[in-house]
């Protein structure tokens, strides 16, 4: 925001010519706009990973102390089938999300 504010001020003083330039795309670190959005989603999808793994280990933990109970047994079961979806859905996420955006940038 405050390469933005100096290039405006720059504009209005008649310093700069070239703002079109400086505007596309480009934030202060240097990177692109694409770039950036990648990075943020890949991020958030791997956090999302996480907790699926952590989900799955959860379910472990609820099968080993479940003792044989079988309605016990049953919600470690699921538990552990829902972080496995949740772990394939943030892969088949990252894998499409990264395939759609190096398709529109280029």
């Amino acid at each position: 925001m405050k390469s933005i504010l100096t290039t405006l001020a720059a504009y209005n003083a008649g310093q700069s010519t070239s703002t079109l330039e400086q505007f596309q795309g480009v934030n202060n670190d240097g990177k692109e706009l694409p770039e950036l959005i990648i990075s943020i989603i890949n991020v958030i999808i791997g956090v999302l990973g996480i907790v699926a793994v952590l989900v799955i280990i959860l379910g472990g933990i609820q099968y080993m102390t479940s003792q044989g109970d079988p309605g016990k047994v049953k919600k470690a079961k699921d538990t552990i089938l829902y972080g496995v979806i949740g772990l394939i859905i943030c892969i088949l996420a990252f894998a499409i999300v990264n395939f759609i955006i190096a398709s529109l940038v280029k």
